[in-house]
Order: structure tokens, then C-alpha cells, then sequence
């Protein structure tokens, strides 16, 4: 199998982010192992953590019985979860790595680069393909993508096309309804704080989300 026919994970955060792991074998495992594929050196995380296992159906993420659980976008895994491309998992909730579908770590041809940059509205330098899911920034693509948290704050203040988005919009965009009740607005700085780094480092020049004191956010888009 081309390694470029499979899922990544990518991680997020920490001393390991960036850094991907190509899911390449029937089944990967997780762990603070020095037997493990994916070895995680944090004490949070179990000796054997998780597992990805490649079905018929897809690939699934299952929990091995470890200390501090396996989360997918925030919520606990207890049973087999069928991953899908730009789902965030957390391992111990100290580290986070996301899933990369088989179908966007294909490299782009010159063809389709300019393609996708002909979609750009108003070739504005910031601008997301929706179906895809990707973000692109001054013509380079986002790698390692956007949490999903991260990517639903943008997606919100992408659409909004300047207006000002308040934070009821952010929590109503980003947190589902089960749990946008007592999100606070520290939770939503930090949240903003963690997308304007990721900007920042393919535009470190342009500080794309704008806080607007009293108001809300907007993104600063324009070419």
C-alpha cells in the first residue's frame, strides 16, 4: 500500500507537535510502551493506551482499559469509534493528535493547486475549501489541520465575511448544545489564542482574527 493511501495521525501540541504517524498496518497501538507504535513519553498516558484498528467499514479507535480514557472531540471513548478525517483525539486529555483521512494526505499536483486557488473568493489570502475541509493561508495549505474546535470558530468567522461574530455565536458554532451551557470566556480566549498561533505560523505577519472589546471577534480577511 502507498503510504500516501493511508490515514495520518498528526500531533497537535507539545514536544511532538507536527509530527505524523502514516496508519500503514492492520492495526496500530498507542501507548507510554516502548513496544507500542505511536510511543507517547507522558505519565498520564497507559502503558498500552488506545488502538486504531483498519475494518471493512473504516478505521476504528478503541480504548484499552486505560487509567485516564481516550477522548474523540471531547467526549469519552467506550465502545469502537469509527474515526473520520479531522477527528481530534485525546489521549489522556494531555495529548492531542488528529486523524487525517486517506483522501487529504494525497500530495496536490500543480494542476489542482491552481484549481483550488482559482475557488479562492475574491482571492482573498485566507480561505477554506468547505468540502474538503481544508485552510488555506497566502496559497499553503494548514498541515497539521485545525482542531475541530479550532476549524468551527474559523468556518463561523469565515462566513460571517467581517461582521462581527459575538461570543453567544461562538459557543453556539463551536460547543454543541450539550455543552455550551457554563463555557466561560476564558474558554473561548483560549480557544482564539490557539487559532491565531496556528495562523500564525504560515502568516506570522497578519493577525487574522480581530478581537472587537465588548462585541465579539471578526476575521480580517481582505486582499
Amino acid at each position: 500500500m502507498d503510504r500516501q493511501d493511508v490515514p495520518v495521525l498528526v500531533a497537535h501540541e507539545g514536544m511532538l507537535a507536527g509530527q505524523r504517524w502514516p496508519i500503514d498496518r492492520e492495526a496500530i497501538t498507542i501507548g507510554r510502551g516502548a513496544d507500542c507504535d505511536i510511543i507517547l513519553p507522558e505519565r498520564q498516558v497507559s502503558r498500552h493506551h488506545a488502538r486504531i484498528e483498519r475494518r471493512d467499514e473504516g478505521y476504528y479507535l478503541v480504548d484499552l482499559g486505560s487509567k485516564n480514557g481516550t477522548y474523540v472531540n471531547g467526549e469519552e471513548v467506550h465502545e469502537p469509534y469509527r474515526l473520520q478525517d479531522g477527528d481530534e483525539i485525546q489521549i489522556a486529555l494531555c495529548v492531542k493528535l488528529a486523524f487525517v483521512g486517506a483522501e487529504a494526505t494525497v500530495p496536490l499536483s500543480f494542476e489542482e493547486a491552481v484549481a483550488l486557488m482559482e475557488r479562492s473568493p475574491s482571492r482573498a489570502p485566507l480561505w477554506i475549501d468547505e468540502d474538503a475541509r481544508r485552510v488555506f493561508v497566502r496559497g499553503r495549505e494548514l498541515i497539521p489541520p485545525l482542531s475541530p474546535a479550532q476549524y468551527r470558530l474559523l468556518l463561523l468567522l469565515y462566513k460571517a465575511q467581517g461582521r462581527v461574530c459575538s461570543r453567544e455565536e461562538v459557543v453556539q458554532a463551536v460547543w454543541t448544545d450539550a455543552y455550551s451551557e457554563g463555557i466561560t470566556d476564558q474558554a473561548i480566549d483560549a480557544l482564539v489564542r490557539r487559532l491565531r498561533d496556528r495562523l500564525a505560523q504560515v502568516d506570522p505577519d497578519h493577525q487574522y482574527v480581530v478581537t472587537v472589546r465588548g462585541h465579539g471577534f471578526r476575521l480580517e480577511n481582505r486582499v
